[in-house]
């Protein structure tokens, strides 16, 4: 059957009109608008942040020595594990030298320890190590380079304040992480009367306010964050002496960022120090012992140092992107040991226990030692700075 004429008219109906809208006459002097433009906006500039834990003196006496022989020195820390794990950059003064067996291995007042003990720090997270310190110079400068080529065989390691010439002496110590470069500097005010080679000055890095301007000059440049490791101050003091004030002025005045600071094996406050440029350099004092057998209760009282930092881009007319605190506190740390001066540990104060306690040794000597000791130590040095939980939680 045929499809009437008016039907196919229908049908081609849209398909003219379609046609004839497609290009509708442009009236004079008009132009054809252009689509809109939608710009995608920038993301936010990105901040980066990072962590430091920094622990104080690490000093194995004989009875420690005797305590680890099968090897295992790393259980002594297995309490604070988790805190130098999640840390970015993790510190450690480790106060006596790691010479190896042909220097002996020895305690007070001429240390060398195992250096199994240096595996076990490595194992346990630790990648800054410190020794610069009083007794760097105990078994000699062969020791101190033995101490070298050990933690040559141990990647990851940045190791402070002795150096094997010169030019290594001169070398940044700079550890980069979440994109912020942290450079490394560490003196010491003295060797315990035994001699730095004359020949050989470069050796250990000593307190010397000439070289520590012109060394600090050089790597300011070259870093985001700059930490500088004192070993100073008086042995069992608990306010910082005057020199120790007047070398953290000069440190301020050259620009530092952080220092930490170890050798009295207790606790010194914590304290921010205004620099010239307006910004504030964070001076921990005295993290005290990390761990050790010293026999002064108030020596079994250290701390961790918990630093958090970020890094924010430049604003508008500025060329540097700038590093600020964002927390600064530390962690109370008790050094544990029992009866015949065994089974020593490292626990943060908030999980220590009235149990542990009962069989620590020094209960046995000091019978005022209480939990409430601790705590109250803790409270009066480092005040609202004081870390009572996991940090990281």
């Amino acid at each position: 059957m045929k499809m009437k004429w008016y039907k196919i008219a229908l049908l081609l109906l849209p398909v003219l009109f379609f046609f004839s809208c497609s290009r509708l006459p442009e009236k004079p002097g008009t132009e054809t608008a252009a689509p809109p433009v939608f710009e995608i906006p920038a993301p936010p500039p990105q901040s980066y942040y990072l962590t430091i834990i920094a622990a104080g003196d690490n000093l194995y006496h004989n009875v420690m020595i005797r305590d680890g022989e099968d090897g295992d020195y790393e259980s002594a820390y297995l309490p604070i594990r988790t805190l130098i794990q999640n840390a970015d950059i993790a510190f450690i003064n480790q106060e006596t030298l790691l010479g190896g067996e042909e220097f002996v291995f020895s305690g007070y007042p001429l240390f060398n320890s195992p250096q199994a003990l240096g595996r076990a720090i490595a194992a346990l997270g630790f990648n800054v190590v410190n020794h610069a310190t009083n007794h760097v110079m105990d078994k000699g400068e062969a020791a101190v380079f033995a101490t070298m080529d050990f933690w040559d065989t141990i990647p990851g390691i940045t190791v402070l304040g002795i150096h094997r010439s010169q030019e290594h002496r001169d070398l940044p110590r700079l550890v980069k992480k979440n994109n912020i470069t942290v450079g490394f500097l560490s003196y010491t005010y003295g060797t315990n009367g035994i001699p730095v080679p004359r020949d050989k000055p470069y050796l250990v890095s000593l307190i010397n306010r000439e070289i520590m301007a012109r060394e600090i000059s050089a790597l300011r440049p070259l870093c985001d964050f700059l930490v500088v490791s004192m070993h100073w101050g008086d042995e069992y003091f608990f306010m910082p002496n005057a020199n120790q004030r007047r070398l953290a002025d000069f440190l301020a005045e050259h620009g530092v960022d952080l220092v930490i600071g170890h050798h009295p094996h207790v606790l010194q406050p914590v304290e921010y120090i205004l620099r010239p440029d307006g910004r504030f350099m964070l001076c921990f004092f005295s993290l005290g012992n990390l761990i050790s057998a010293q026999a002064r209760t108030p020596t079994l009282l250290g701390a961790l140092a918990y630093v958090k930092i970020v890094k924010t881009p430049a604003r508008p007319g500025e060329t540097q992107a700038a590093i600020s605190f964002l927390d600064a506190r530390a962690i109370p740390v008790v050094t544990h040991y029992e009866r015949y001066f065994s089974n020593f540990k490292v626990y943060p104060l908030y999980e220590y226990t009235g149990e542990l306690l009962k069989r620590h040794r020094q209960v046995e000597i000091d019978s005022e030692l209480t939990m409430d000791y601790f705590s109250d130590l803790a409270e009066r040095v480092l005040g609202h700075r004081k870390i009572e939980r996991n940090p990281f939680n």
